[in-house]
């Protein structure tokens, strides 16, 4: 992962365990199999390892897929700077998908670019992790919501 940018600081101090509580309550993620690998102010890391019931058509790993863990790599750097009575909800984001996903595992790296009142701005990059190395397989960039006064829980 690219270095965090150090400017950025979190407004809760226990912003981490914060983050990787609400990423425990994402069924979908533990239905794909997704963890959460690494957080840190403004960035965080998403894995997941390869899954046949995961591909599309050709064997690759479906580009939705692909989509969801940059999704949340975004989301939860966005969410790693909000105050702990907020909580995050992505409104947009476009995607990049520029090489097939084949790979034993893959890596969602998702950093803020902009941090603002209400809307954060987010980049990921996504990885295919091959026994020749890393590959580039898709680019992100997102516009999260913060929800103030809002809780990250179930409503």
């Amino acid at each position: 992962m690219n270095a965090p940018n150090p400017k950025f600081q979190p407004k809760d101090p226990a912003y981490a365990a914060r983050v990787r509580e609400s990423f425990g309550r994402q069924k979908a993620m533990h239905h794909i199999g997704a963890r959460l690998r690494a957080v840190g102010p403004g960035w965080s890391e998403v894995e997941l390892p390869h899954r046949d019931e995961l591909t599309q058509q050709k064997g690759f790993l479906h580009g939705g897929i692909i989509g969801m863990i940059a999704d949340n790599a975004c989301g939860y750097a966005a969410y790693s700077l909000m105050p702990a009575n907020a909580s995050p909800l992505t409104i947009e984001y476009k995607i990049n998908l520029l090489a097939p996903g084949r790979g034993s595992n893959y890596v969602a790296e998702g950093v803020v670019l902009k941090p603002g009142r209400t809307l954060t701005v987010t980049r990921a990059e996504v990885y295919a992790e091959t026994a020749s190395g890393r590959v580039h397989i898709a680019s992100m960039q997102q516009t999260v919501l913060m929800l103030a006064d809002t809780p990250d829980t179930p409503q």
